[in-house]
């Protein structure tokens, strides 16, 4: 079974269990991916039907089920692509004079498909990292190498698209804007209008669509940039910051986005994006970096034994009402290696032979009040312990 129809496995669940909302995205999704105009036609006249239907609860099966098989039709006779390397950096490294800040040595590979997550506290280098991807920083040092063709820099930058955590000012209508740039990036006439209708439907933007740009909350202009980047078809999204303005069900959301448009099987894409939402992050990432003073950690790698904790001994961080001093009387029985107060929670580090199962049993057995607990043995969480 190729990628599509395992993808298409997958949307059949979605209409199984009458997962709506999804499944609607994912047929977008679809419908641009076969770059047909009749299909583009089809979708809208079915999401207008979808308006119209809300509770036609047979009828929408039924229809969910036509345009899905009419798809599948169509997209499985293109080929599969292969996920070839986008970018990558060797020994990157950016100065800037005589601060002390210095970003690097980085050393990175993006492959189409791929989402590499950036994490780090503010002032460790995610912004410049990713504006030396798009090519607005040179670097001090080290190299990038972009793997497709390109011109020039312009070039280039066209099929790079960066979007930063603070987005430019535009004019008039968040419509009328999105079909100026899919003029400007080779949509003809007759495609133009049903594409743009695609495209903030999948962003939830439907309903914004006469909005300007002061009337646009944060989360939602980020939401029109991502409309804008899919009509320009790039290779590469850079993105800073994406979750900053979200709550952590919108969080969620864009980041499931996210995984769905760089994973699509006929216009896979690589994405990058830095974040503090660690966890989201991580659930959603291929992999992930970890940035320090500007100094570069892989979430798989192994960690220098001298002064960092080992990436395979257990890691718990949790929250409770005891005392520092009760808990590291009882952990002590596990071997502990290290109980730490940090931010709010506790971090109790044991040796490689612990087990979670070990972890939760001694808790149980004496009664320790937990408010919350998770295993960050293999989390970039487990970085930020001083």
């Amino acid at each position: 079974m190729n990628e599509f129809e395992k993808q298409y496995e997958e949307l059949q669940n979605f209409l199984k269990f009458e997962d709506y909302s999804i499944l609607t995205k994912r047929i977008i999704d679809l419908t641009l991916d076969t770059e047909e105009l009749n299909h583009y036609k089809k979708t809208n006249d079915f999401l207008v039907w979808l308006d119209q239907n809300e509770n036609n609860i047979d009828g929408k099966k039924e229809k969910y089920q036509t345009v899905l098989s009419d798809l599948h039709e169509t997209l499985s006779k293109k080929p599969i692509l292969d996920k070839k390397i986008l970018v990558s950096t060797t020994g990157l490294e950016k100065n800037y004079g005589s601060s002390s800040f210095g970003l690097g040595p980085i050393d990175l590979e993006l492959h189409q498909g791929e989402i590499l997550g950036l994490v780090g506290e503010n002032g460790n280098g995610k912004t410049t990292l990713l504006r030396s991807l798009c090519g607005e920083l040179h670097p001090t040092s080290g190299k990038i190498d972009y793997h497709f063709e390109h011109k020039d820099l312009y070039d280039l930058r066209t099929k790079l698209v960066y979007i930063p955590q603070r987005t430019d000012t535009w004019y008039g209508s968040m419509f009328e804007n999105l079909q100026f740039t899919a003029t400007n990036y080779g949509y003809k006439p007759e495609e133009n209008e049903l594409v743009v209708e695609l495209i903030i439907a999948r962003l939830g933007l439907r309903k914004f669509r006469n909005h300007s740009w002061k009337s646009l909350s944060s989360g939602y202009k980020m939401r029109f940039e991502l409309a804008r980047m899919l009509l320009r078809k790039p290779k590469i999204l850079l993105i800073d910051e994406p979750l900053a303005n979200l709550d952590i069900l919108a969080q969620q959301t864009v980041l499931e986005d996210f995984r769905a448009i760089a994973k699509s099987a006929f216009r896979p894409i690589g994405i990058v994006l830095s974040s503090q939402q660690l966890y989201e992050v991580e659930k959603t990432s291929d992999q992930v970096i970890f940035l320090k003073n500007g100094k570069q950690k892989n979430l798989h790698e192994k960690i220098n034994p001298e002064n960092e904790i080992q990436q395979n001994n257990l890691i718990i961080e949790f929250e409770s009402n005891w005392t520092q001093s009760q808990l590291g009387d009882v952990f002590a029985k596990l071997n502990m290696i290290s109980l730490q107060f940090n931010g709010g929670t506790y971090i109790v580090n044991f040796s490689e032979n612990v087990t979670v199962y070990d972890f939760m049993t001694l808790a149980t057995e004496n009664k320790i009040q937990l408010l919350y607990f998770r295993n960050i043995s293999n989390s970039t969480r487990r970085f930020f312990v001083s």
